[in-house]
C-alpha cells in the first residue's frame, strides 16, 4: 500500500474569488476519491506567525485519505485563518493525471490572508476550466478554485414564549402576546453601496408614513451596520404596532415593508400583585454583530424580579429553530421552520387576586409606606402578599424607558422595594403574643397569676416606663393583652427568661427566613446570646429582656414571618411554611412540580395556652387597642403594635395589627405593618387596625353573625360597659 502525505503550499487571497490559479505541486499527489475539508478550530499555532486564537476561526485540513495510512490524517494548514464561523464543508477534489510517484516539494505556509465573507456557510467549488496535467513538471498543475460567496445556509432561533402566571384560580398574571414591528426587508443579492442602503431605507420609512401611529424612524449607521452584518434579516422602523393597525395592514404593505411578529411579555392585572411576578428583560440588546448560527431571531427574555426570576428555567420553554438558504447569487431559495418552539410551562400561584387587589386598594389609600399579608392558616398559602408603593411591571416591557426608570429611581418611598418579604420591622406590642405563649408553655405563668401595672418600673439601673401615665392595678394575661400593658410584660419576661423566649419566639419562625419562593426574603432577627456577645460584647441582660418583652430593642420581624406565625397560633400550633406556588404545569395541564403544604414545626401548642392567647387577642379587637378591626358579624383576634428605630433625628415608626379571624374558626391569618414617615407619629391600633377592619369586612361581609347566646361570658375579664381603648401603646 502507498501512503501518501498531503503538503500544502501558498495560495494567494484572489484565488478564492474568481481566478482561476494553479495549486502548488503539493495537489499532484491527491487521487479523486479524497476530500479537502474546512473545519473549525479554536487554537494553533500558523508556523512563522505564532499562535492564532478566538472562536470561530478556519483552518484547511489536510486531505482525507486511506483510512489504513496513518500518515495520511496528518493536519496540513492552508493559507490564512477564516475570521468567521463555517459548518464543516466538504469539497471534492479535482481529478489529477499526476503520478503518484512525482516528487513533493517542501511544505510551504502562505502569508496571504484568504478573503472570507460574512456568511455562514462556505461552498467551495471545482472551476470550468480543466488544465491538463505534464507528468514531468509538477509546476504545469494548474487546478482552480472559486468561492460562492453569496451561498449560505442559517440556521436561527426562534425564542420560545414564556409560559403564563395565574393566581390560584386561574386569572392570568403574566402572560406572553405576539407583538408585530413594521420591518424593511432587503433585496437579495446584497451588493448595496452605502448610500443605496440609506436611500433604500428611506423609500420605504416614506411609504410607511401613515400606515402607523407609533414612531417611524431610523439611524443610518444602523441601517448600513445591520445591512452589511445582518441583511437576512428584517431592519425594524416602528416596534409593537397596535391590533387594528396590524389587521389592515395585513398582506396590504408596500414593497420592502414586512410585519415581523415576535413574543413580547404582558402583565394583564398591570400593577396588582407586580412585585410578587416580578418583570422581565432582555438577555441582551438588539445584536448589530455579524450574524451567527443558532442566534435568536429578537433577543430572548429573562426573569429580573419575583417569580418571573425565580422560576426562569420553567417560565421559559425551549427554542425552536429557522432555516434559510441562499444561493449562488445571493437569492433566498429556501425559508422553513426545522424546528417549531416550545412554550415554556405554567405557574400557579397561591394567590387570590382579589384578596390582593384588594389589599393593595386599602395600602394606596391608607398608607404611603406599609405592607399587607393574608394567608390561610391551614395550608400556609399565601392569599395576599401586597406592599405599597408598588409597580407596574408593564413598564418594564421590553425595556423601562429612562424617565419612568428615573421616577422610580428618585422615588422615597422606594416602590421596588417588596416590604412585605423583604423588610423586617421590630415588631412593638405585638410580640406580646408569643411572651404569653412563652410563658404558659414553660410554666412560668399560670392564667390566674396576676402582676401589677405601674406607669413605670426599675429594673437593674434602668426605668423602664408603661405608656400609660397611671397604675392600672393588677392583672392577669388577658387583662394585660387587652391593655397592653408594658410594665405586666417586664416582669413576665424576667420570670420566663431570656433563654425560654427566645425559643419559643424561633419555633414559631420569628427571625428566621419562611423559604418562600421569592429571592431576597428578609431573615429578620431574634437576639440571642451569642448575637449580643458578637455585637454588644456581652450577653442578655435584664435591660435586654425587658425590651425584648414588649418587642423593641434588636428584634426584627417580616410582616410575612409575622403572618406565617398567627397562622400557626391560628390553627392551634402547626407552622406551615409559607407558599407562594402552588403547580407548575405544562401547556396541556399536566401537573411537572406539585407544592404541597409543609409543616415546618408541629408546636402542639396546651389548650391553656391557646385558650388564653386567644380570648386576650379578642379582648383587643373588642375593648383593647384593636377595636378599630372589629366587626359585627365575625369576632377577630388581633394584637397592635408600635415600635421606633432609627437614629433619633430620623426615627421612624412601624404601626403593626396582626392576628386571624374568624377568632372560632379561622380563615385567615394576617399581618398589617404602616411604616411611618420620620418624626410621624403613628399607633398600631389607629393606623394599621383600621387597614385590616376595612379588608376583613369585605372578605367576611357573607358570614352569618353569632347565634344569641353564643358570645362567650368575658364579663369577668373586662367591664361590659368599658369604652375601647385609644392605642397610645408600643
Amino acid at each position: 500500500m502507498v501512503c501518501d502525505d498531503f503538503h500544502a503550499g501558498s495560495l494567494s487571497s484572489s484565488s478564492w474569488v474568481s481566478e482561476s490559479r494553479a495549486l502548488p505541486g503539493a495537489a499532484r499527489n491527491v487521487p479523486p476519491d479524497r476530500f479537502l475539508t474546512l473545519q473549525t478550530v479554536s487554537n494553533f499555532k500558523d508556523r512563522g506567525r505564532g499562535p492564532v486564537r478566538g472562536r470561530g476561526w478556519l483552518r484547511l485540513l489536510r486531505v482525507v485519505g486511506n483510512p489504513g495510512c496513518r500518515n495520511s490524517l496528518r493536519e496540513t494548514v492552508w493559507g490564512d485563518v477564516l475570521p468567521t464561523q463555517m459548518r464543516q464543508t466538504k469539497v471534492p477534489a479535482r481529478e489529477h493525471s499526476a503520478s503518484r510517484n512525482a516528487e513533493t516539494p517542501k511544505r510551504r505556509y502562505a502569508d496571504t490572508t484568504l478573503i472570507a465573507a460574512w456568511l455562514i456557510g462556505f461552498v467551495l467549488i471545482p472551476a470550468a476550466r480543466s488544465q491538463e496535467a505534464d507528468s514531468g513538471n509538477a509546476a504545469s498543475l494548474k487546478p482552480s478554485w472559486e468561492t460562492q460567496r453569496q451561498a449560505a445556509t442559517y440556521a436561527l432561533a426562534i425564542p420560545a414564549p414564556r409560559g403564563q402566571i395565574t393566581d390560584r384560580n386561574g386569572v392570568p398574571l403574566a402572560q406572553t402576546r405576539v407583538s408585530n414591528n413594521l420591518s424593511v426587508v432587503f433585496p437579495t443579492p446584497f451588493d448595496f453601496t452605502d448610500k443605496q442602503i440609506v436611500e433604500f431605507v428611506n423609500r420605504a420609512v416614506a411609504s410607511a408614513r401613515g400606515l402607523t401611529s407609533r414612531p417611524i424612524g431610523f439611524s443610518e449607521e444602523a441601517a448600513v451596520q445591520h445591512y452589511r452584518n445582518r441583511g437576512v434579516t428584517p431592519f425594524d422602523i416602528a416596534t409593537d404596532l397596535p391590533e387594528d393597525e396590524v389587521a389592515k395592514l395585513q398582506n396590504k404593505l408596500p414593497s420592502g415593508l414586512k410585519l415581523r411578529a415576535t413574543y413580547v411579555r404582558i402583565y394583564p392585572q398591570g400593577s396588582v400583585a407586580g412585585q410578587i411576578v416580578g418583570y422581565t428583560g432582555r438577555t441582551s440588546r438588539e445584536s448589530t454583530r455579524i450574524l451567527q448560527n443558532n442566534e435568536p431571531l429578537w433577543p430572548e427574555s429573562e426573569g429580573r424580579e419575583g417569580l418571573e426570576q425565580t422560576f426562569d428555567d420553567q417560565l421559559r420553554g425551549k427554542p425552536g429553530q429557522l432555516e434559510l438558504t441562499f444561493d449562488k447569487d445571493g437569492n433566498k431559495t429556501g425559508e422553513r421552520i426545522a424546528t417549531p418552539p416550545e412554550p415554556g410551562y405554567n405557574l400557579v400561584t397561591t394567590i387570590d387576586v382579589d384578596i390582593q387587589r384588594l389589599a393593595e386598594k386599602i395600602l394606596q389609600k391608607r398608607a404611603k409606606r406599609g405592607a399587607m399579608v393574608v394567608l390561610d392558616p391551614g395550608t400556609g398559602e399565601v392569599l395576599a402578599l401586597a406592599s405599597w408603593p408598588t409597580i407596574n411591571p408593564n413598564d418594564f416591557v421590553p425595556t423601562i424607558s429612562e424617565e419612568k426608570f428615573m421616577k422610580i429611581e428618585s422615588d422615597p418611598n422606594i416602590p421596588m422595594l417588596p416590604r412585605a418579604y423583604r423588610s423586617a420591622y421590630p415588631p412593638g406590642s405585638t410580640f406580646k403574643v408569643f411572651v404569653g405563649i412563652a410563658a404558659f408553655e414553660s410554666h412560668a405563668i399560670d392564667p390566674t397569676d396576676e402582676f401589677d401595672c405601674p406607669a413605670a418600673m426599675q429594673i437593674g439601673n434602668m426605668v423602664f416606663r408603661n405608656w400609660k401615665k397611671t397604675d392600672s392595678g393588677d392583672l392577669n394575661f388577658r387583662q394585660a393583652l387587652t391593655q397592653s400593658c408594658n410594665t405586666w410584660f417586664f416582669q413576665a419576661g424576667q420570670k420566663i427568661g431570656a433563654h425560654a423566649l427566645v425559643s419559643w419566639a424561633k419555633r414559631l419562625g420569628l427571625g428566621e427566613r419562611t423559604g418562600i419562593l421569592l429571592n431576597g426574603e428578609a431573615e429578620g432577627r431574634i437576639p440571642t446570646d451569642d448575637y449580643m456577645e458578637q455585637t454588644y460584647h456581652r450577653h442578655i441582660m435584664g435591660g435586654d429582656l425587658a425590651n425584648l418583652s414588649i418587642g423593641q430593642g434588636d428584634l426584627l420581624i417580616s410582616p410575612l414571618q409575622m403572618a406565617q406565625a398567627m397562622g400557626a397560633i391560628a390553627n392551634g400550633g402547626i407552622l406551615y411554611q409559607a407558599r407562594i406556588v402552588r403547580q407548575v404545569q405544562t401547556l396541556n395541564n399536566e401537573v411537572v412540580y406539585m407544592y404541597s403544604p409543609r409543616a415546618k414545626d408541629v408546636i402542639k401548642l396546651g389548650a391553656v395556652t391557646l385558650e388564653e392567647v386567644r380570648k386576650g387577642m379578642i379582648g383587643v379587637v373588642s375593648n383593647g387597642t384593636g377595636n378599630a378591626a372589629e366587626l359585627k358579624n365575625v369576632k377577630v383576634a388581633g394584637k397592635t403594635g408600635t415600635a421606633q428605630w432609627g437614629p433619633k433625628k430620623k426615627e421612624r415608626t412601624a404601626a403593626w395589627f396582626v392576628g386571624f379571624a374568624p377568632a372560632d374558626a379561622p380563615k385567615y391569618a394576617f399581618a398589617a405593618l404602616y411604616e411611618g414617615a420620620p418624626g410621624e407619629v403613628a399607633h398600631g391600633g389607629t393606623v394599621a387596625a383600621p387597614m385590616i377592619g376595612e379588608l376583613l369586612r369585605e372578605l367576611l361581609k357573607g358570614e352569618a353573625p353569632p347565634k344569641k347566646g353564643s358570645q362567650e361570658d368575658e364579663s369577668d375579664e373586662m367591664d361590659e360597659n368599658a369604652q375601647p381603648m385609644q392605642d397610645q401603646s408600643n
